[in-house]
């Protein structure tokens, strides 16, 4: 008994327009036909067409079906790469899976870095934006470590900074560059590849310090820009005396700045 295109297609479980393709690929050898020209296909072209959807169904491309059907040499080695395909793909899919989670069920924001998860969601949009602009130059340590300072509480500095109005007072700007001063020194102790942005970086050098000066003239305003003015000075003044001297100030540090921050010298971190 034989069959037509439309019935092989069906028992294979596919189209007439696949069966078709395969004839013109050279996957499916054309069956005999009849006097009046209809096709007739027997068991063996079922077996192939089902051998044929076997493998495409496990991804092998129809150009490699030929050299894995005849299991050559070359069938193991493409089946071992395609497999390593398949796992990165899981991979990557549950690891897109775990960012959904973290939006879904941790109010995980999207505009954040990827595992960001809830711990910087509550921030301000503009350290938000910050934080968006560092990931492009960042290493993935280096964003961890940010990260990490994210998910403690917040003192009342820090939140004192996020909310630091445009017009807030020089003594008010000082007192907080002073505290941050010590915070820094802590990262220093702690992850001392964080306050240098080159060990921190993931492009050269003056890139990331671009991305990071225009990260912090675009997104603090004036007063928070000129607390990282007087950090830096105060920070500049400590390594010039040999240490820190407890509050930072010792009358050399305490000239005006023009509010414009060093990218080499504050540290992403500083304010988290």
């Amino acid at each position: 008994m034989t069959w037509s295109t439309r019935q092989l297609a069906e028992l294979a479980g596919t189209t007439l327009k696949t069966v078709r393709h395969y004839h013109k690929l050279g996957l499916l050898a054309e069956p005999e036909r009849t006097p009046s020209g209809y096709k007739r296909y027997d068991v063996r072209h079922l077996v192939r067409l089902m051998g044929i959807r076997r493998l495409t169904d496990l991804g092998v491309p129809l150009s490699d079906i030929p050299t894995v059907a005849a299991a050559d040499a070359r069938s193991t080695e493409i089946l071992r790469a395609l497999d390593a395909e398949l796992a990165a793909n899981i991979e990557r899919q549950q690891h897109m899976r775990r960012q959904l989670a973290a939006i879904l069920e941790d109010g995980a924001s999207l505009d954040l870095p990827a595992d960001f998860g809830a711990a910087a969601a509550t921030l301000p949009r503009p350290q938000q934006d910050l934080l968006v602009a560092y990931s492009s130059v960042l290493t993935p340590t280096a964003m961890s470590v940010i990260r990490d300072q994210y998910t403690l509480p917040r003192d009342e500095v820090a939140e004192e900074f996020e909310q630091l109005p445009a017009d807030a007072p020089e003594d008010v700007r000082r007192r907080l560059a002073a505290h941050l001063a010590a915070e820094v020194r802590a990262q220093r102790a702690d992850q001392s590849f964080i306050t240098d942005l080159d060990a921190a970086s993931r492009r050269n050098g003056k890139l990331t310090r671009s991305v990071v000066t225009q990260a912090l003239i675009t997104f603090y305003n004036e007063a928070q820009l000129g607390v990282l003015g007087h950090l830096h000075d105060l920070l500049e003044q400590e390594e010039a005396d040999g240490g820190a001297d407890g509050d930072g100030r010792d009358g050399k540090g305490e000239q005006d700045h023009n509010g414009d921050p060093d990218p080499h010298r504050v540290t992403p971190g500083a304010t988290g």
